[in-house]
């Protein structure tokens, strides 16, 4: 990194640090602390629900995925218009009414107060591990990129976002997405033109390189024999198919707007129910096509370097070398002065709209779900202010310890345990919430069944990821079961359990009035 480079990012720092600063003289109610009043119009919060769905896993795993592969990740991209419609058709009545903060209120409703509890316990815990991963993974990226040592690079990442995060709440965490879409934008902009412009035959030469090795198509890659191979589309549990990755991922937006509460939160700051579904229509549009183009970036670079070969590059086609590492060796190796800042800005960028939505919503579920709740009653709001930012500062900080704790570990494994503790804690929210939404049966008792064999269900094929499952029982799950489709199959096992259990537990008297499809009073939302 070179002295320009170097200014551009911090101006990038610097800009972030002003917009926090400039809320935070708004931020003196909780509402305004997680909500903004809700009074923001759909087109601001569609934008800036797109700067954090395009993490830094877009900007990095998508390219290196589609550099390596072809365009089979894609197919859980394009269920998202479909996820939306039947959210915005019947999920967002359930948040909008009763003006709630925590998509968690709408389970004590339903199931009662340890139904909830549960929900917001596992929300926090999940969203931590995921601080932690993000960090960390950015850490590396400008490790590579910048030459900056891995601590360095997380302390500056987290410091920054923490301070905006913490002192302008919801507020500066839209506008800073705002500003973060536009860069990162810019900056997937010039990677694909600088792509472009030197390979000698241009954009074409990028086409009929792509087409004649089978790069645009939807193929899996087979590392034993290195190359792809198409996938068939038929059901199956026991390896990929198109229709089942389509199914994937119509479970994974279901779940992005019915249980996340970074989503939720940001559609009930909305001045209206329509500009909430504006938004979610906004968002839509934006990633849909974001998405592909990333993944068009890395058929950009498998090109680029078929007409320019390298040794690393070639070492990360063949799996010597990560394959994530392609972009950062592309922007350190080709891209002039100045403008390999302004890319690292949109990698910082990607990732701090992700890292600050999730602060900010912990802060939110901690103090509403619990705080408020069960541990410091009837105190005034200034008082739930300031514990709010102090949950958002404390989050920053275990986001940093796990970020520091992934830096010195060793083993692949403790990074893996990671992400399997977090696909466990999330087991079965969506089951969940759909049980609630579609059905007028079961209650607390019956749920908690079903939650227990979800995660239960969960457990076992992390642990058989892991490889700490008996080789018997491994070898039957390789032969029988795709991890893929864990998280699906889990949601699904939540809900059958609960449902069947609602006929044989008798159900206890609850008024259901707004709380499921059947039972809404159609009365107008806003």
């Amino acid at each position: 990194m070179n002295a320009i480079d170097t200014a551009v990012i911090a101006a990038y720092f610097a800009s972030m640090a002003l917009i926090g600063a400039w809320f935070s003289r708004r931020a003196k109610t909780t509402e305004n602390y997680f909500v903004g009043g809700r009074s923001y119009p759909g087109w601001l919060i569609g934008i800036s629900l797109f700067g954090a769905t395009i993490s830094s896993i877009t900007f990095v795993a998508y390219p290196a995925d589609a550099y390596k592969t072809a365009y089979l990740r894609y197919l859980i991209c394009i269920m998202l218009p479909l996820g939306v419609f039947i959210a915005t058709r019947w999920f967002v009545p359930f948040f909008r009414r009763g003006k709630i903060t925590s998509v968690f209120e709408y389970l004590e409703g339903r199931f009662g107060p340890r139904t909830r509890d549960y929900g917001a316990f596992v929300f926090i815990v999940s969203q931590c591990i995921r601080l932690a991963m993000i960090q960390y993974l950015t850490a590396l990226l400008m490790n590579k990129v910048t030459g900056w040592e891995p601590w360095v690079c997380i302390l500056l990442g987290s410091a920054i976002t923490a301070y905006y995060t913490v002192v302008g709440g919801i507020e500066a965490v839209i506008w800073t997405d705002f500003v973060q879409s536009v860069i990162l934008t810019i900056g997937g902009l010039l990677i694909l033109a600088t792509i472009v412009w030197k390979l000698p035959e241009g954009i074409s030469q990028l086409f009929s390189i792509g087409m004649e090795n089978g790069k645009f198509g939807l193929s899996e890659y087979h590392a034993d024999t290195r190359t792809l191979h198409p996938i068939d589309w038929g059901f199956s549990l026991s390896h990929k198919t198109v229709i089942m990755i389509l199914i994937v991922g119509l479970f994974q937006w279901l779940a992005e707007y019915s249980t996340n509460q970074e989503s939720i939160q940001k559609y009930c700051a909305s001045k209206t129910a329509k500009d909430a579904r504006h938004a979610m229509w906004v968002c839509c549009w934006m990633c849909v096509p974001t998405w592909l183009y990333f993944m068009f970036v890395g058929t950009g670079l498998f090109a680029f370097y078929q007409i320019h070969p390298e040794t690393p590059a070639t070492d990360m086609l063949t799996g010597a070398r990560k394959t994530e590492e392609i972009l950062p060796y592309f922007i350190t190796t080709q891209l002039p002065a100045g403008l390999s800042g302004i890319v690292v800005a949109a990698v910082l960028a990607a990732a701090m709209s992700s890292m600050s939505s999730a602060m900010n919503s912990i802060s939110a579920v901690t103090i509403t779900d619990f705080y408020k709740r069960h541990w410091v009653r009837n105190r005034d709001d200034k008082h739930y202010v300031l514990a709010a930012k102090l949950v958002t500062l404390a989050s920053s900080f275990m986001m940093i310890a796990g970020a520091f704790w992934l830096l010195a570990s060793e083993q692949k494994t403790l990074q893996d345990v990671w992400t399997e503790l977090q696909s466990i804690a999330a087991g079965g929210l969506l089951g969940l919430y759909m049980l609630g939404f579609f059905t007028t049966r079961g209650d607390g008792r019956a749920v908690g069944f079903g939650i227990a064999f979800a995660v239960a269900f969960s457990a076992i094929i992390s642990l058989h990821g892991l490889g700490w499952l008996p080789q018997s029982m491994s070898t039957w799950l390789d032969a029988h079961f795709e991890g893929y489709y864990t998280g699906m199959l889990g949601n699904i096992v939540m809900f059958v359990v609960g449902y069947g259990l609602a006929f044989v537990i008798p159900a206890r008297e609850r008024n259901l009035t707004n709380l499921t499809v059947w039972t809404q009073d159609n009365a107008p939302l806003d």
